[in-house]
């Protein structure tokens, strides 16, 4: 007796798909042209299951291997080339994609997730011809059905789960944004996007230069006041990039007007320089004639040359000679940057295409670390320094910058120094964190416009030279629809801190995320209005902006963390791979990690996080052996590992 198969319960299973990989891999495809011919390897525009993302893929590649730009705007026109551009959804559609892209070296973890569900589709197309031709075979032709069965197996077989992807480093599995450029006002955006271009470097390096050099004009000159607090205006910025990534090249660049700005007022002000050093010099010579007067008089005369000669000291000692200005320095030692700090009214900045910085501040050439500077000179606060046999410093307000690149390694060891970590440091930065153009630049970028570059310095020239020449400092203030905003920002970074949450395990990072908000929509104003700014309030469109760069820097601190090791499921994820490598395990059951590691795993519930990060590493994969609705998602899985060193 033969029971009769309805094919429509095949039909009836859900399509296997995943949308969010398919906008991820188009969107970072757009945003990082070096990952193209990866994804291409991988995928072609039958693979993606939403028709509009395999026209959207066809056209990134054609643009490819035309050797032409894949921006939206380049996009958009070959769609409209092809009548397809309005089937897609047109430019606002492609920004979408843009804003889900993710870094160039995580394209192939999500073209393997579009290949997995591309290949789940061909099983199940496979199942229901199979079940077709169930009902049109003739009984006395089960070998041909047999090999039709075979031919479709093996075609379905030869799908991502034929073969490993590339395992992706632990502290690299975070999908971190890109640089969002349109927030940099005029001709400070259009700089940093032609001079990332001309240098073949990520955006996010001249991007986060720019604020710093910002800050460097501002800090101790502009401060934000919000909602009952007031911040001043400087940053610290940390931007990681690996060796031979063009640092310095775009340093210079950017920092060039600061050095001509610089060198301007050092020789604007020579002639008062020296006018009161010869005042000084004649007047402690006055001192030195009155109190030799005084040595000399005799009894009836000596207490009022002594008065006369304490007189003449004191006038003496109350002309300062000014400082030679000095806007910011490379590598100073710590009592040098405090000593310049205290010279130039609690204003300083260290700008540097190395983080030397950080290895002086954990004392090398001390022998023990020493924060004071960086830790007051973020908050503005005040500085008492007194030293034996040296004068006493005292300074009403340190406001210090730090812009300085440092190699991954460099912020792995910062992680290292519990005092950094401890005391606050860390947590006082804004990572940069952007993936490698090493590999992928162009031999002949296109140069930077003359003109432009003319312009930017102009504008950084003007404002350093101009804020310099205050009296006083200028507080800003906030229009009251950005201070609603700012109140909503508070609500909803709060919220991010409770157990869970994508911030609960960066407490003391996160703790100063609006208020770097609130600098940063101050530096944005200032930049935005430079010869008008000080009268007038910050927009709320302005802190808008600010906002988008604090969502960037949120998320390249989060990765900068997980290379340091602050979260918990990258520390669990270790945890696990040690226990594989110390096992030598090829599989296992998510429980049998249990007995040795009890003290940290109470079961498998808490080893989902790390098992889920390693997954998104490709460092396993997992099938289940005894499927249960009602199980702990991991507790019947077996997993099989593709495993290589961190």
């Amino acid at each position: 007796m033969t029971e009769t198969f309805h094919n429509q319960d095949l039909t009836e299973i859900r399509t296997p798909h995943d949308t969010d990989a398919e906008q991820i891999v188009l969107g970072t495809m757009m945003m990082y042209p070096s990952c193209i011919d990866q994804v291409r390897e991988m995928l072609d525009a039958e693979a993606f299951y939403e028709v509009r993302h395999g026209y959207i893929f066809d056209a990134i590649c054609d643009l490819a291997t035309a050797g032409s730009p894949v921006n939206p705007a380049a996009v958009r026109q070959e769609l409209l080339h092809e009548g397809l551009a309005q089937r897609v959804g047109d430019a606002p559609y492609l920004h979408t994609l843009i804003a889900r892209a993710a870094i160039g070296a995580q394209a192939s973890y999500w073209a393997e997730r579009i290949q997995e569900a591309a290949t789940r589709r061909g099983i199940l197309a496979a199942a229901q011809r199979l079940a077709t031709a169930i009902g049109v075979t003739a009984p006395e032709d089960l070998t041909e059905l047999l090999r039709i069965a075979m031919a479709e197996l093996r075609t379905a077989a030869a799908g991502p789960m034929s073969r490993w992807p590339e395992p992706i480093p632990l502290n690299s599995a975070r999908v971190v944004p890109g640089f969002p450029i349109w927030t940099l006002p005029g001709v400070w955006g259009e700089y940093v996007a032609a001079l990332a271009e001309s240098t073949q470097t990520p955006v996010d390096l001249p991007g986060s230069l720019a604020l710093a050099i910002l800050s460097t004009a501002c800090a101790g000159r502009i401060w934000v006041r919000a909602n009952g607090w007031t911040e001043p205006g400087c940053l610290y910025l940390t931007m990681v990039l690996e060796p031979g990534s063009r640092k310095s090249e775009v340093f210079g660049a950017m920092t060039a007007p600061i050095r001509a700005a610089e060198t301007h007022l050092v020789d604007s002000s020579e002639a008062t320089r020296i006018e009161a050093q010869i005042a000084k010099s004649v007047a402690e010579a006055d001192a030195a004639k009155a109190a030799a007067k005084a040595a000399s008089a005799d009894r009836d005369n000596r207490d009022t040359a002594i008065a006369e000669a304490a007189d003449a000291q004191a006038a003496a000692d109350k002309i300062t000679v000014p400082e030679e200005p000095t806007l910011f320095t490379a590598n100073a030692t710590v009592e040098a940057l405090t000593s310049l700090a205290a010279k130039h009214g609690g204003k300083m900045a260290v700008l540097a295409p190395e983080g030397k910085i950080f290895s002086i501040l954990a004392g090398l050439y001390s022998g023990k670390a020493d924060l004071e500077v960086l830790l007051s000179g973020h908050a503005g606060e005040g500085m008492r320094i007194d030293r034996t046999g040296r004068t006493r410093e005292r300074i009403a307000h340190v406001t210090i910058t730090v812009g300085v690149c440092i190699q991954p390694g460099v912020l792995t060891r910062l992680g290292d120094n519990e005092q950094f970590r401890d005391e606050g440091l860390l947590a006082r930065i804004l990572y940069s964190m952007p993936p490698s153009l090493i590999g992928w630049r162009k031999e002949e970028p296109d140069p930077m416009p003359a003109a432009l570059a003319d312009a930017y310095h102009k504008e950084v020239y003007d404002m350093v030279v101009s804020l310099f020449a205050l009296d006083e400092p200028i507080t800003l203030h906030f229009t009251d629809d950005a201070l609603r905003d700012i109140v909503k920002l508070q609500a909803e970074t709060e919220r991010r801190f409770r157990p869970g949450e994508d911030l609960a395990h960066l407490r003391d990072w996160g703790g100063k995320l609006v208020g770097a908000i609130v600098r940063i929509a101050g530096l944005l104003h200032i930049a935005k209005h430079l010869r008008d700014g000080y009268g007038r309030p910050i927009e709320a469109d302005t802190l808008a902006k600010a906002i988008e760069l604090g969502q960037y820097y949120t998320g390249h601190a989060q990765a900068a963390f997980d290379l340091i090791g602050a979260d918990p499921a990258v520390r669990d994820a270790r945890t696990i791979l040690e226990w594989i490598t110390r096992n030598e395990r090829s599989s296992f059951k998510a429980r049998d990690i249990l007995p040795d590691l009890r003290g940290r795993f109470r079961n498998v519930t808490d080893l989902e996080r790390g098992l889920e990060l390693l997954g998104s590493c490709n460092r396993h994969r997992h099938t289940a052996t005894s499927p249960s609705q009602h199980s702990a998602k991991y507790s019947k899985i077996r997993i099989l590992l593709y495993f290589a060193e961190c």
